[in-house]
């Protein structure tokens, strides 16, 4: 079974409460064991900025899933909290994205893995980092916390953890 990293994010509708039911979903998921889950995170936007602000958080799983069926189940998640694609980096009610698998690179017009953008983004790398530092990202051969050191002050202040995490 590999080790993958999986980012969550909303911004529309009861977005705490998508990330848990989400959460739940892919733990669920025949083939997939929850390892980690992180804390919630408020985070602005990135991109299209005329839209309210985000609800992160990642989680660990090891899986057996081949990385394009595991990327099928998860959209099949984000549909089942409605989730359109009407805007590039736009509001949504559910945003699941796979981060990295362990040992594995790809480049292809449906799955990029590593996530092209990872090692640029706060609201990946800090929840990614609370749950898994050591993880080392492939194409990068770096850790999640080399990665996360590299952000500047400016973007790490820009995640804000939230309290009452369940």
């Amino acid at each position: 079974m590999a080790s993958v990293l999986i980012s969550l994010g909303s911004n529309m509708g009861q977005s705490s409460d998508i990330i848990w039911q989400a959460k739940e979903q892919i733990a669920s998921l025949e083939g997939v064991l929850e390892l980690a889950f992180s804390s919630l995170y408020k985070t602005k936007p990135v991109g299209y900025l005329f839209q309210d602000d985000f609800i992160n958080a990642a989680m660990l799983i090891k899986c057996d899933l081949e990385p394009l069926e595991l990327l099928h189940r998860l959209q099949h998640i984000e549909q089942l909290h409605k989730r359109v694609r009407t805007i590039k980096n736009g509001p949504r009610t559910l945003d699941l994205d796979i981060i990295a698998i362990s040992n594995y690179t790809h480049a292809g017009s449906t799955l990029t893995l590593p996530h092209p953008r990872m090692h640029e983004r706060a609201f990946v790398l800090i929840p990614c980092a609370q749950i898994a530092p050591d993880f080392i990202v492939p194409g990068h051969n770096m850790s999640i916390d080399s990665l996360k050191a590299k952000l500047s002050d400016e973007d790490l202040n820009s995640v804000e953890l939230l309290h009452g995490n369940k």
